[in-house]
């Protein structure tokens, strides 16, 4: 989810019977209270990111919304990936795509520089992340298109009951390292509208423009506007270059919370999306002392005035889950949505229904058959 940079520091389709949030985290009249628990990156606490395998467990774990991100190859195909090169860490080469191949290997590479064909041939679920250690690998998994994953999905879910938040990894900083906005904003919402899953996908980026280019396309989508403390502003104070021209510091509000959702509501967002805990803060945990947070309860009374939700990311304890809960947060992005969803559960939260996992692994053998 993050940001990373060299200047910067570091259901409506669900329906009443499942008493779940709709897409903009509204509950229906009579429904028990909501939270959306969405699984980020479909829950890499738990599984290898980003990959088929991770979705399977979102699914299997009563994710309400499966998180995901997006990157654009060289030949304009639209794939499951956070990062915007193929991470050492993360995957192996194989073998190259063709006899020969000058781009082999490709670990290390950017996704904008490489084919689908090349990018299929690298190995990314093999290595367990170190600072995730009960995480499932799943070897030989490859990265998926956007529409392998929406098909996979549609097997184990016919009924269509999953929800979808959707981020284009474009690079507003380094424009060379990723596709541009208009390549992402129109492949994109070609997929979403070809997608059995229209209704139900939620649009997100830290690039703000891709969100009002979005909207310019088609209003009717719903837009996430991520955030975070190194995307606030540019080096020296200037604007920054990922909130498209808009600078929070200009707004009226009196604390940096209300700047920031007073920003986001006038690029028409319906989400405001920031980051739980500011990267200046010394401790993750909101109880130790020294704590500091990015997301504030003025922000999230703000946002809520001007008819925003609030889902901020990525929440990975249940101390701060309740923090930002207590404060009205609609949704909860984690890499562990099974314990999310246990604690809401517990505290009297609507939830999201488990799909039956013997369907969703038979599912994900039939749609990983080959690798």
């Amino acid at each position: 989810m993050a940001v990373t940079s060299r200047y910067l520091i570091s259901a409506f389709v669900l329906g009443a019977l499942l008493q779940v949030p709709s897409v903009s985290g509204l509950p229906a009249k009579g429904q028990k209270k909501s939270l959306d628990v969405q699984g980020h990156r479909g829950g890499r606490g738990n599984t290898v990111e980003n990959t088929l395998p991770s979705f399977a467990w979102g699914l299997i774990d009563g994710a309400n919304t499966l998180e995901l991100d997006n990157g654009i190859t060289k030949d304009g195909e639209v794939v499951v990936w956070h990062d915007e090169n193929l991470v050492a860490t993360k995957c192996k080469d194989t073998a190259p795509a063709f006899p020969g191949d000058p781009d082999f290997p490709y670990v290390g590479k950017f996704i904008a520089n490489l084919t689908l064909a090349q990018v299929k041939t690298v190995d990314c679920g093999s290595q367990r992340q170190i600072d995730f250690p009960f995480q499932l690998t799943y070897p030989r998994t490859r990265i998926s298109t956007l529409k392998e994953t929406f098909d996979f999905v549609e097997c184990a879910d016919p009924q269509h009951r999953i929800l979808w938040n959707i981020e284009s990894k474009i690079n507003a900083q380094f424009p060379n390292q990723t596709r541009g906005v208009d390549d992402f904003v129109r492949k994109q919402h070609a997929l979403f509208a070809a997608s059995p899953y229209r209704r139900s996908i939620t649009y997100q980026s830290f690039d703000w423009r891709t969100l009002v280019s979005m909207k310019a396309l088609d209003r009717s989508v719903v837009t996430a506007a991520l955030i975070q403390q190194t995307t606030l502003v540019g080096p020296g104070n200037t604007t920054s270059p990922w909130l498209a021209g808009v600078r929070p510091e200009s707004f009226p509000g009196p604390t940096v919370g209300e700047k920031i959702a007073q920003a986001a509501h006038s690029i028409k967002a319906d989400i405001l999306s920031p980051s739980a805990t500011s990267s200046l803060s010394p401790v993750a945990d909101p109880t130790l002392p020294g704590y500091i947070p990015f997301t504030t309860k003025e922000m999230i009374d703000e946002a809520h005035r001007l008819g925003l939700t609030v889902k901020p990311w990525t929440v990975d304890g249940l101390n701060l889950v309740e923090q930002l809960v207590g404060w009205k947060a609609d949704g909860i992005i984690t890499d562990y949505p099974d314990g999310v969803r246990r604690w809401a559960e517990q505290q009297g939260f609507a939830v999201a229904p488990q799909f039956p996992k013997d369907r969703v692994l038979a599912c994900l053998a039939k749609h990983t058959k080959g690798w």
